[in-house]
């Protein structure tokens, strides 16, 4: 998750976080869970929709406008629950970051033509380096101390998703080749108002829509 504005990378969240560890094993929990989103979305998204009686980017779009009013409500009221830092309170939360740039995904990546989980070849690797490899270098920083080895692990990771992705539902090779490393860059950078929710998920998101005409 997005580190505290102008602090150190590598602090230690848990005392800033609302539940103490507790909240903060929520939050790591949290964010490993919306892993089964893209699932759901790319297996029986249109189904839903359908049930609904709109069309799934239509789902998507009111998902993602919902997203945003909630926030705006929430940040109105100083509003934090258990596994949000308190300086929360005062900027966009680290979830809602992740929901509405996954919502991005959903909307602007292409979907293959075989359907099923093979239709999120792009989408489903961007939004598992997300639920993955942020939690890993999260807790590597807080625990070890080290942005070197938080590197090395969320790369490792993140080529471990997109190969993976490549040999089980087709991504191209070359893209995941490119991409796996914006994954990781999207963690590095300490802004003071886009949370690293957003960039893991926008720099490989926005790379992938000018590489596709080349693969």
């Amino acid at each position: 998750m997005h580190e505290q504005p102008n602090s150190d990378a590598l602090v230690d969240h848990v005392k800033h976080s609302v539940g103490g560890l507790g909240g903060h094993a929520f939050r790591r929990l949290t964010h490993l869970s919306m892993s089964i989103i893209p699932i759901i979305y790319y297996t029986n998204g249109k189904n839903i929709a359908s049930s609904l009686q709109v069309s799934i980017d239509q789902l998507v779009s009111i998902v993602c406008i919902s997203i945003i009013i909630l926030e705006v409500i929430r940040l109105k009221f100083g509003i934090v629950v258990i596994g949000q830092r308190e300086y929360e309170s005062m900027q966009i939360s680290a979830l809602a970051w992740g929901a509405f740039s996954t919502t991005l995904v959903f909307l602007i990546a292409p979907e293959g033509p075989e359907g099923g989980l093979k239709s999120g070849l792009y989408g489903i690797p961007i939004i598992f380096g997300l639920t993955f490899v942020d939690p890993l270098m999260g807790e590597i920083k807080r625990q070890k101390k080290d942005m070197k080895v938080a590197i090395i692990a969320g790369l490792i990771c993140s080529y471990m998703i997109w190969f993976g992705c490549s040999y089980f539902i087709q991504t191209p090779i070359l893209l995941s080749i490119f991409l796996a490393p914006l994954t990781v860059l999207g963690e590095i950078p300490q802004l003071k108002y886009i949370d690293d929710n957003a960039t893991m998920v926008l720099f490989p998101l926005a790379a992938m829509v000018i590489l596709l005409p080349l693969v």
